[in-house]
C-alpha cells in the first residue's frame, strides 16, 4: 500500500503515499469533526493502524500506553468515520477528517475533545494554569469503560 521513499522530490511531489514513520515506527494524527473543524484529538499510527484507517475508513490508532492497536470506538461505541485523511509535505504527520455523529464523543475522559482546557496566558504564576473550556461530558467513562484499565499514564 505504502510506496519506498526515494527521493525528495518523490515524496515532496510525487502522487505517490510514501509515509515517514519515526524511530519507534509510529506516525502523529491530528483528528478533526468534519463540518465543525474541531481539533477532537492528537495520537499515533503505526503502519498496521494507518493501513486498517485506510481501508475499513473508521480510524484506527496506535496506544503507546497499552502497545497495541486500537479501534477508536470499539468499545464507546463512538466509532470515528473517515471524511478525508491529508498527509503534510514531506509525509510525516497526519490529519484524519472524522464523523462522529451528532453527539459523538473522542475523549475518554468523556468529553467530545480531548483539548477541553485551554492555558491560561494571562499571568499563570498566581493560577492553576488552565482554563476549563468545555463543562459537560458528552458520557460517563465509568460506565462505558467499566474497570478497563485508565491510558493515561503518570
Amino acid at each position: 500500500m505504502f510506496k519506498k521513499r526515494t527521493s525528495i522530490e518523490q515524496v515532496e511531489e510525487s502522487l505517490e503515499l510514501a509515509p515517514k514513520f519515526n524511530s519507534e515506527g509510529l506516525i502523529v494524527v491530528t483528528t478533526i469533526e468534519n463540518g465543525t473543524n474541531e481539533v477532537l484529538m492528537t495520537g499515533y499510527m503505526n503502519r498496521e493502524a494507518l493501513e486498517k484507517t485506510i481501508l475499513s475508513r473508521e480510524a484506527h490508532y496506535f496506544s503507546r500506553s497499552r502497545n497495541e492497536i486500537w479501534h477508536k470506538g470499539a468499545k464507546s461505541g463512538y466509532v470515528q468515520k473517515i471524511s478525508q485523511i491529508f498527509i503534510d509535505d514531506d509525509q510525516d504527520a497526519i490529519i484524519l477528517y472524522v464523523d462522529i455523529g451528532e453527539k459523538g464523543a473522542s475523549c475518554h475522559v468523556g468529553y467530545k475533545s480531548c483539548f477541553y482546557r485551554e492555558i491560561d496566558l494571562e499571568d499563570t504564576a498566581n493560577k492553576s494554569g488552565l482554563i476549563l473550556k468545555t463543562k459537560e461530558k458528552v458520557f460517563d467513562p465509568n460506565e462505558v469503560y467499566g474497570d478497563s484499565p485508565n491510558p493515561t499514564k503518570l
